[in-house]
């Protein structure tokens, strides 16, 4: 669990990204679980595109996605949203939530 400071320094990184992974109207496939997986492996933090062909809500999507991922949400806005999730391995760890982000 992250904290409301963590989550706001989240909000801030991801504010220049741009989506990487675009949900239609298939949903939430187990295709699209383990291509978010590989990515937030890499990135740990992604940006994700809800289409309006997909008849999902924004925040339902974001929830379900960090469920299935077990990641953080950070953010849903509009028709996207942001997910977080440290990296396994040391050497893709590029955020780092500390204590700058604790205080």
């Amino acid at each position: 669990m992250i904290t409301s400071k963590q989550r706001a320094f989240l909000r801030k990184q991801a504010n220049g990204l741009e989506p990487i992974f675009q949900i239609g109207k298939a949903g939430i496939t187990d295709e699209v679980i383990s291509q978010l997986a590989l990515a937030l492996e890499t990135r740990e933090l992604i940006k994700v595109h809800v289409l309006e062909t997909s008849l999902l809500d924004t925040k339902d999507a974001l929830n379900e996605v960090a469920q299935k991922l077990k990641a953080e949400p950070v953010q849903a806005i509009g028709s996207k949203f942001v997910i977080y999730k440290r990296a396994n391995k040391e050497k893709n760890r590029k955020i780092e939530l500390s204590k700058k982000c604790a205080k």
